[in-house]
């Protein structure tokens, strides 16, 4: 299990990423436009560079929904291959069979 202070750090980084996503893909497009003045485009530079750091999107840390485990992550599923064949192994995911041979 992983602590419990990493999970809510996590959740509240993916708060402040909802939060402004719509100001940062403005601002985004605004220094990729090419038609725009380079003084406009570095001001939003600027404006972009002031944000929160934890506004952005790849500070998102992927982590099991059910044990909050970062690594081994299956991104379809949500959760890491230990608690997919945990939960594989009692039956609880319809269709997954632990092999045996």
């Amino acid at each position: 299990m992983a602590k419990t202070s990493s999970v809510e750090k996590n959740k509240k980084v993916r708060k402040t990423v909802k939060r402004y996503a719509a100001q940062r893909k403005a601002l985004k497009d605004l220094i990729m436009d090419q038609d725009k003045p380079i003084e406009e485009r570095f001001r939003a530079q600027l404006k972009l560079a002031a944000l929160p750091r934890n506004s952005a999107k790849v500070r998102i840390r992927n982590r099991c929904e059910v044990t909050g485990r970062p690594r081994a992550y299956y991104r379809k599923l949500g959760m890491s291959r230990i608690a997919l064949r945990d939960l594989g192994s009692v039956g609880a995911i319809p269709g997954l069979v632990k092999s045996s041979w």
